[in-house]
């Protein structure tokens, strides 16, 4: 009697996102999307970071949650369960700690007879998930929070470790021949994961084993569309282990969704009602996401340029950012100033942003694409600097600004942004919005997204049969 109640349940997916918020928003609409094709899915989380699930709980209640202790096995931050604000030394310390969930949730996972496991979904950070799936005879999906690209140049770092003849030049380029058109990249544009990894470092060969475990999943579930990426989709990619990628995005929110990601520290209300003073497509939206945090050389030479620029713009900027004095008083008329966590889907969304100065991580590429908003590159870290590299040459949506952490000439960037949000700026405008209607094609029924989404679906009820 108990194997027919089985066969007449849905596929039960279990879902192990990485606490960080470019990581976690992604998987978490993902989720709602997968829960509205009759399946049943459980999400991991640790405490501290449940309250990131209220949003999606909330319209999606039949999603159940495993709260497991963060693991006491590594020596992180004390009291630290999200990467938000962590220091970047300390990313593959805390990556390495959430190991420690490999034995209670293996526990549990052998617990649930009633309900069994069909299929694991965790993020590219979570390699030792695939360790555990092999050991309960059930597959594992990678979710990827990067694009295509952005993915196969990580795990192609660790699959093939390029090394530089010189440790000193940073200017040393690494080429990566076994993805489409053989990109390159300087020495210091590469993830700081792989450019500070030591040989026997245990930190450091955690790390690499992580990315190596990703190539031996079953598939990679990846926050992008066809019309975006195609060169990398078009057939399975040697540094992704020759899986199947299913593209399934832009993933976002239906709704404008206020407190994605964590409380905001001012209503999308009054930021609506602030920027509907302006024209169409008017207004710089200027945010480095929630990892990058600009110096104080820096913060103080984006608001010069900025003022000079005379442009109107909303900021959104760290507790922690040091502006010049006076700024929030001198640009009042033009200018909105946001510490703390933006309502961002709700800004690029409105009418009145037509572009958006940004750190190129790849959700707010996403959250911009879909809604026609060009950019301004600022790339700092991580996947950044692949991401901007494909926006600017490649998909024509964005132009550059600045990179890294070195302090811009004040006067250079507000030529840069004067020029952009000019006229000059028209053929990147035109594009973004001939994008913007390839990305609302791709998640439409029939769409890219929509078809690779339904045949994962279609994946999971086979898996369950066999």
């Amino acid at each position: 009697m108990a194997e027919v109640e089985q066969s007449k349940q849905p596929p039960h997916i279990l879902l192990v996102p990485y606490p960080a918020q470019g990581h976690m928003l992604a998987l978490l609409d993902l989720a709602h999307l997968l829960s509205l094709q009759n399946l049943s899915l459980t999400i991991v989380v640790t405490p501290s970071n449940l309250h990131l699930l209220t949003p999606l709980l909330s319209k999606s209640p039949s999603i159940q949650t495993l709260s497991l202790p963060f693991p006491s096995n590594h020596a992180t931050l004390p009291g630290m369960e999200n990467s938000k604000g962590m220091p970047p030394d300390s990313f593959g310390v805390f990556m390495q700690a959430l190991t420690g969930l490999h034995d209670p949730l293996l526990s549990w996972i052998q617990s649930q007879s009633h309900q069994p496991i069909t299929a694991i979904i965790s993020d590219f950070f979570h390699g030792w998930t695939q360790a555990l799936a092999e050991k309960l005879g059930i597959p594992r999906i990678v979710f990827s929070p990067s694009g295509v690209l952005g993915s196969a140049v990580l795990h192609s770092l660790f699959r093939r470790m390029p090394q530089r003849p010189d440790p000193t030049d940073d200017e040393y380029v690494v080429s990566f021949p076994d993805i489409p058109n053989s990109p390159s990249y300087a020495w210091r544009k590469l993830s700081r994961f792989y450019r500070t990894y030591r040989q026997g470092n245990p930190v450091s060969e955690a790390a690499k084993q992580n990315f190596l475990f990703n190539l031996n999943s079953w598939g990679i579930i990846a926050n992008t569309f066809k019309a975006l990426e195609e060169t990398y989709l078009d057939y399975p990619l040697e540094d992704l282990g020759f899986k199947r990628v299913w593209a399934v995005g832009p993933l976002a929110p239906s709704d404008g969704v206020q407190d994605r990601g964590g409380p905001n520290t001012v209503s999308s209300s009054d930021v609506v009602t602030w920027l509907d003073r302006f024209p169409e497509g008017s207004v710089l939206y200027v945010s480095f996401g929630s990892q990058a945090i600009l110096g104080p050389a820096q913060a103080m030479a984006l608001a010069a340029a900025l003022e000079k620029s005379q442009v109107q713009f909303i900021w959104a900027m760290s507790e922690s950012t040091v502006i010049p004095e006076g700024f929030v008083e001198r640009t009042a008329n033009k200018g909105m100033v946001i510490k703390g966590w933006a309502p961002q889907v709700a800004i690029l969304r409105n009418r009145a942003v037509g572009w958006f100065l940004t750190h190129c991580g790849w959700n707010s590429i996403l959250e911009a694409t879909a809604a026609g908003v060009s950019m301004l590159t600022w790339p700092i870290t991580a996947d950044q600097y692949v991401n901007a590299k494909l926006i600017v040459e490649e998909a024509g949506i964005a132009v550059s600004a600045w990179e890294g952490y070195a302090v811009p000439d004040e006067d250079v960037l507000a030529r840069v942004i004067t020029e952009a949000v000019g006229e000059r700026g028209n053929a990147i405008r035109e594009q973004s919005k001939k994008m913007q209607r390839m990305a609302a094609e791709a998640v439409r029924e029939g769409g890219s997204s929509c078809k690779d989404l339904e045949e994962l679906v279609q994946e999971f009820w086979k898996m369950k049969a066999r």
